[in-house]
């Protein structure tokens, strides 16, 4: 799969394509419940679905990345049912030039591995230059899928992007690790996962949304591999302990500090 991608590449060398997968993801600014057995989230009605945050990040890049360069065709892909159209709607109304569904009747149950195998294979037959993803899908935040997708095609890959330069056929990527910031040179193609502070996400207009409207999207049957993982039980984080005030003078309130740091916290 390595030479295919390669010869691809090369072939559309002058000029570029940018994939830009998406997501959607319940709203995290609505409290999200768990069925009494676990078994999955509670789906009401009211519950918003919105793009993966991370992955505005990405769709954004993709455009700013064709603005500067003057040139690229940008394409939207998720994968999930009918109802991710939404989102693939709103990146059109953004800007991007098309957008497929990779469609499968339950992607809830689809697991990480699955996912990137449906998105490698598509990559691969659609032909890129780019990847542009989220870091991280805010439903699940395990950063699984891109790894696995840059893997399976046999690419390089950069995740946590604050910072990014294209000039084809390498780009420049910056990107957040635990010491500190990273400068590293990519050969195309190229993987990149986006994090916050890569960009300001525009909004679509209005003259963007009126001509989604007119666009269709296309729909792309997904073969999803059986999965060797088995979902056991979801369950909801502990209830966060209420902060304490302590309204007493300042030498008292930090004797006091100490001592719950140590017997309560174990932190001193």
């Amino acid at each position: 799969m390595l030479a295919g991608v390669q010869a691809i590449a090369i072939k559309r060398r002058s000029g570029l394509k940018i994939l830009v997968f998406i997501k959607r993801v319940p709203d995290t600014g609505i409290p999200i419940r768990v069925k009494p057995d676990g078994s999955d989230i509670v789906r009401e009605e009211s519950l918003t679905y919105v793009t993966n945050p991370y992955d505005e990040y990405a769709v954004e890049e993709a455009l700013r990345i064709r603005e500067k360069l003057g040139e690229g065709e940008i394409v939207a892909a998720s994968l999930g049912d009918d109802s991710a159209r939404d989102v693939l709607k709103n990146a059109l109304a953004l800007g991007v030039d098309r957008a497929v569904l990779l469609r499968t009747e339950n992607p809830d149950r689809v697991d990480g591995f699955a996912t990137a195998k449906v998105l490698a294979d598509f990559a691969y037959n659609e032909g890129f230059n780019l990847i542009l993803t989220g870091k991280e899908a805010a439903d699940m935040s395990d950063s699984q899928v891109p790894s696995y997708v840059a893997s399976l095609l046999g690419i390089p890959q950069a995740s946590y992007a604050i910072g990014l330069e294209v000039n084809p056929p390498s780009l420049v990527v910056k990107r957040e690790t635990d010491y500190g910031v990273e400068t590293l040179e990519l050969m195309m193609p190229a993987l990149i996962t986006c994090e916050k502070g890569l960009n300001e996400p525009r909004l679509p207009t209005l003259r963007g949304i009126m001509a989604a409207r007119k666009k269709e999207i296309e729909v792309v049957p997904a073969y999803v591999p059986a999965s060797n993982h088995e979902l056991l039980l979801l369950s909801p984080p502990p209830p966060r302990e209420q902060g304490r005030i302590l309204d007493v003078p300042v030498e008292e309130a930090v004797r006091e500090l100490i001592r719950l740091l140590k017997e309560e916290q174990g932190i001193l």
